[in-house]
């Protein structure tokens, strides 16, 4: 009897099948989510302390600076004491400019109404109001006579003083060439001569005490415009009066 091949029959097992997917972000992103939201904590923390309070900064350093004794500036003013005699000042100050802008609206009047556009200039600056007048327009040439034509002018100047509250300095200018005549020996003496005979007008016809007023010559020291020409020279030979508010250097 034939014996029975042996069959040895090898089973292969099947490998477990893996579990299906879940629904939704892989695990790992997960993580990576936690690592970007502490780095951005970081940060934001970071930044919280580059972004100090300056006021509770200021505040503190000058807590610590009144702790140690240490004396510092207060360029902010907010430390300062009320002072009365600075707070007069600052008050005539804003008086003095308003008084300076009514003058020159009403020496402005004065000359658009007379029509005198081009023998008065009117400026002004922070210390007081200027009129300018030439020296043709009030003397006789090369004299310090007042020509009776000109008084209208001088009357208005002595009025602006009999009303207004202000101090006068009376300007004499004249040109760069050497004066000839038997009187003024230079143009010194002559400026001087034609404030003075201004002044003396002035004082006569507003009665105003004389501290109030000063009359001053440059002869051709201060020329407005070169003195290369006849008619540049009529514009340097002027009067000036300037008008300013009282004031304890005066």
């Amino acid at each position: 009897m034939a014996k029975k091949k042996e069959e040895i029959i090898y089973v292969l097992a099947k490998a477990p099948s893996e579990p299906p997917p879940e629904d939704g972000l892989p695990p790992w992103m997960a993580t990576f989510a936690d690592m970007v939201t502490l780095l951005l904590c970081f940060f934001v923390l970071l930044l919280s302390f580059s972004n100090q309070d300056i006021a509770n900064f200021e505040s503190l350093k000058g807590s610590m600076a009144e702790a140690f004794g240490v004396q510092f500036q207060d360029k902010t003013g907010k430390k300062m004491p009320f002072s009365e005699q600075e707070y007069k000042a600052s008050s005539m100050k804003a008086a003095a400019k308003k008084n300076l802008e009514a003058l020159e609206v009403d020496i402005r009047a004065f000359v658009t109404a007379g029509k005198l556009q081009k023998l008065m200039a009117v400026n002004s600056d922070q210390q007081g109001v200027l009129v300018r007048v030439p020296s043709r327009a009030i003397f006789k040439p090369g004299t310090a006579e007042i020509n009776p034509r000109s008084t209208k002018l001088l009357d208005k100047v002595a009025n602006i003083m009999k009303k207004r509250n202000f101090n006068l300095v009376v300007r004499g200018h004249t040109d760069d060439r050497v004066t000839r005549n038997n009187v003024y020996s230079s143009n010194w003496e002559l400026s001087a001569a034609r404030a003075a005979s201004c002044l003396r007008y002035i004082l006569k016809k507003s009665g105003v005490s004389s501290n109030r007023m000063k009359a001053v010559g440059y002869a051709g020291t201060k020329p407005l415009v070169p003195n290369t020409s006849n008619r540049n020279r009529a514009i340097n030979r002027r009067v000036e009066f300037y008008y300013q508010p009282p004031s304890d250097t005066w």
